[in-house]
């Protein structure tokens, strides 16, 4: 989208007023305004990118200046290989051995450390238009997702969908899968949970065991894409009605809450990659640290996490490493991305965003660090070349998962919601505005209310929650399930209650939207007030101040 030109003009004066209150302020305004960091530069995940430029605008104000590139994971860590970037951030570790291109993945020599920056899940974004609107509430078994990105399910009416939202059958529609182009530690991690849970699906489809960081598209029958970015993108464009793709759930949440799929867990449970559900789902995760060999330590194995029988779980949970130089990698070559400079500004963001930068992960759409791996984060930061030596205290950070006194526990998992009752196989689905229809000739949910108008059949449904209504049809869609006392499994606030009229006053959670992502129509002119007020709050006082000095010298 072009820049307004107004806003071009506005941003060159932004630059010199500023400069010029900072003149008018005094010689020793703009020392000590100066911060002493030298600016570094990294690359890598895309899946991390959304909670990276966050954290970088936040510690921009006290003067560290970090420049981030998204080109995914692998091509992150053969540029950390390749000494380009001081940093690099993958969701898998280097392979050590070529990978299933037969390129060699290691670090070339160059010493590392594996350093957890962030939790999250890896979500299905999807358009799936019913009547010119978007259909939300879907739910699908993890079978259903393999047979779906292996080209062995084609269309959203198919019977395994059908089956995994209790009857309720889509429209005959062409399902349009959207993968990755390039390498992807998303498809790392996608596809390690495909050969570890449905090997009979995938195995024959990817041609070998294991995983690959590229996602095979055989003939192009599917729609390839370079970045999250891109795949969010797509699905959610105009022309993407019956596309379905996977994304860091942090995607979604900045498309103004897209739909993203409930996946079934070992439970018998669909649930959302929520901040609880991930944090419950990661109490399973196995982290190396008996073995301190810097190639496996920290690293993550995540069988548990797929097989969490915990009704909260969300099976495809994870978190994403930052590589970091280790001590024996100093140089003081200029022409080498390391030195000690960078290594204290390296440390200085980490020690950022391992604390305060985990306060803000839920609200982006991903889900904190547990204390031990903040700890654990803390101890690779002190092995940075120039970290700044800091005492921090970890359980001082005010992270929802922390409990100082027993760090294996995580405060945020135990307070997680347990899910709605029409969430579990073989009933619901749960209602949601534009929320799939009930199966014709089946009442409303166990514990919901009345379904809503509209549809065709001849079944009525009587509310038993705390509304007492009764909706005509069943085609339509009935409120929220749950009865007295219900919660929302995305807000963790009281569920809507039946109104008598077969809708619900259901709560919904606000995502901090990313600046990327927000419309300029409708910012436009409240940034360039906020820009003034700025301006105003940055010259004014100098300028008094300066009148008022001239006033004294008279």
């Amino acid at each position: 989208m072009p820049v307004p030109k107004w806003r071009t003009r506005l941003g060159a004066t932004l630059s010199v007023l500023v400069l010029t209150a900072a003149t008018a302020a005094g010689p020793g305004a703009g020392a000590a305004a100066a911060q002493a960091y030298e600016p570094i530069n990294g690359s890598g995940s895309t899946w991390s990118a959304n909670a990276i430029g966050t954290w970088i605008g936040d510690v921009a104000a006290n003067g560290i200046r970090v420049n981030y590139e998204s080109v995914g994971s692998t091509r992150g860590r053969t540029m950390y290989a390749q000494r380009q970037t001081v940093f690099g951030v993958s969701e898998i570790p280097y392979q050590q051995g070529a990978d299933d291109r037969g390129v060699i993945d290691d670090s070339a020599g160059r010493a590392f450390g594996y350093m957890p920056i962030v939790a999250g899940g890896t979500a299905f974004m999807y358009q799936v238009k019913v009547g010119g609107q978007p259909v939300r509430g879907l739910r699908l078994s993890g079978e259903t997702v393999a047979k779906i990105f292996t080209g062995q399910i084609t269309n959203w009416n198919d019977a395994a969908i059908t089956a995994d939202n209790n009857g309720s059958a889509l429209p005959s529609k062409k399902i349009i899968p959207v993968v990755r182009s390039d390498g992807s530690g998303t498809t790392a991690q996608f596809t390690t949970y495909l050969d570890k849970r449905y090997p009979g699906i995938w195995r024959p489809f990817f041609g070998r065991t294991g995983f690959t960081s590229y996602f095979p598209n055989p003939g192009n029958k599917f729609v390839a894409q370079n970045g999250s970015d891109a795949v969010a993108g797509y699905v959610s464009a105009n022309y993407g009605d019956g596309a379905i793709g996977y994304v860091e759930y942090s995607y979604a949440k900045n498309k103004r809450d897209w739909p993203v799929a409930k996946i079934l867990n070992d439970a018998g449970v669909y649930t959302l990659p929520t901040e609880y559900n991930v944090a419950v789902a990661l109490t399973k995760a196995r982290i190396e640290t008996a073995n301190r060999d810097p190639k496996v330590y920290l690293t993550q194995i995540l069988d548990g996490v797929y097989g969490n029988a915990d009704a909260r779980t969300y099976p495809l949970s994870s978190y994403s490493y930052m590589i970091v130089p280790a001590t024996d990698d100093q140089n003081a070559n200029p022409e080498l991305p390391m030195t000690k400079a960078r290594g204290r500004t390296l440390s200085a963001f980490a020690f950022y965003f391992l604390c305060e930068g985990q306060q803000k992960a839920g609200a982006l759409g991903y889900s904190p660090l547990p204390l031990n791996l903040v700890q654990a984060g803390f101890d690779q930061v002190k092995r940075i070349p120039g970290h700044e030596d800091k005492l921090l205290d970890a359980s001082k950070c005010n992270n929802p998962t922390f409990d100082a006194a027993n760090p294996a526990r995580n405060l945020l998992a135990e307070k997680a919601p347990q899910p709605p009752d029409c969430d579990r196989k073989g009933k619901g689905p749960c209602t949601e505005a534009g929320g799939i229809p009930p199966a014709a000739g089946r009442g409303p949910t166990p514990g919901g209310a009345g379904a809503g108008n509209g549809g065709t059949g001849t079944g009525t449904g009587t509310g038993t929650g705390t509304g007492t209504g009764t909706g005509a049809g069943t085609g339509g869609v009935p409120v929220a399930a749950g009865g007295p006392g219900a919660v929302d499994p995305e807000t963790g606030l009281p569920a809507g209650t039946d109104n008598g009229t077969g809708t619900t006053g259901a709560a919904y959670g606000t995502a901090t939207e990313l600046a990327a992502y927000r419309d300029d129509s409708t910012t436009s002119l409240f940034g360039g007030l906020a820009v003034v007020e700025l301006l105003l709050v940055l010259i004014l006082p100098a300028f008094v101040a300066r009148r008022l000095a001239r006033r004294r010298q008279a």
